[in-house]
């Protein structure tokens, strides 16, 4: 089915209430994710692409459209799919590589509500090194102690349901895919763990470029110290994200206050 993005009939039977509350704030939550990116540095042109279920439709996903950037991402300008390809609500269609890495993620991780994909600069130059791409020698990196997996395999852009499957068999369990000569894959519980882990992988990559820079030998942490502090991040986690999300949609709203529309 490659290339093979269809347009559903706006009045399809089976998805007569696509404009819920809880579908609204969604749609709120992850345009404000790809506009703060973009503000961030975070994109990459018009290519990547952040996704998320629609509550209520898991079988359905929101997604950005091809051909905007991140930083031209409204709320009503995201797009719902289903997982065959068909677009359900909204003008355009997704990227060909954004519809089978998402779609497929989202079938074979059902967990993954939420999951954005980027070539973001930090995190990205750490997916060309060989070897681990994280070390834990900084505070922020220990958020994703034992979350992270490595996709050591570039293929190609993901153009077919094969490349998706293999990419989210990649995962496996973790939050977190380093997709080596590529970029990254974050999925998180909610739209708001996924930003979170998003913003904090990349500040955690570029300290970490920085210091190696320096050519000096990074500190290494105590064992019981690393997994200690992990364990507490991940207490914290799912309020914090939330927050911080707030204050991003705060932030939208004094000063690109169309992410709303």
């Amino acid at each position: 089915m490659a290339h093979d993005l269809r347009s559903a009939a706006r009045n399809d039977r089976h998805y007569t209430n696509l404009d819920s509350p809880q579908i609204a704030a969604a749609r709120l939550d992850l345009a404000a994710s790809l506009r703060m990116a973009a503000r961030l540095g975070l994109s990459e042109g018009i290519c990547n692409h952040f996704s998320a279920l629609v509550p209520g439709h898991p079988e359905l996903f929101l997604v950005n459209p091809y051909g905007l950037s991140f930083e031209e991402i409204t709320a009503s300008s995201l797009l719902i799919c289903d997982f065959d390809g068909n677009v359900i609500a909204g003008d355009g269609k997704p990227e060909a590589t954004a519809f089978y890495i998402h779609a497929r993620l989202h079938l074979n991780k059902p967990g993954a509500i939420a999951a954005f994909h980027t070539h973001m600069p930090n995190a990205t130059a750490l997916a060309m090194l060989e070897g681990e791409p994280l070390v834990w020698a900084g505070q922020t990196a220990l958020k994703f102690h034992g979350r992270v997996a490595v996709d050591e395999d570039y293929n190609g852009l993901a153009l077919d349901n094969c490349e998706g499957d293999r990419i989210a068999a990649s995962m496996g369990g973790a939050d977190i895919l380093f997709l080596k000569n590529h970029g990254v894959m974050v999925t998180g519980h909610s739209i708001a763990q996924a930003w979170d882990d998003l913003y904090y992988l990349e500040r955690a990559a570029e300290v970490q470029l920085k210091a190696m820079s320096s050519g000096r030998a990074l500190k290494a942490l105590e064992p019981q110290v690393l997994l200690r502090t992990a364990r507490q991040m991940g207490e914290e986690d799912a309020e914090s994200a939330r927050l911080h999300l707030e204050s991003v949609k705060r932030i939208l709203a004094r000063h690109a206050p169309d992410f709303a529309d």
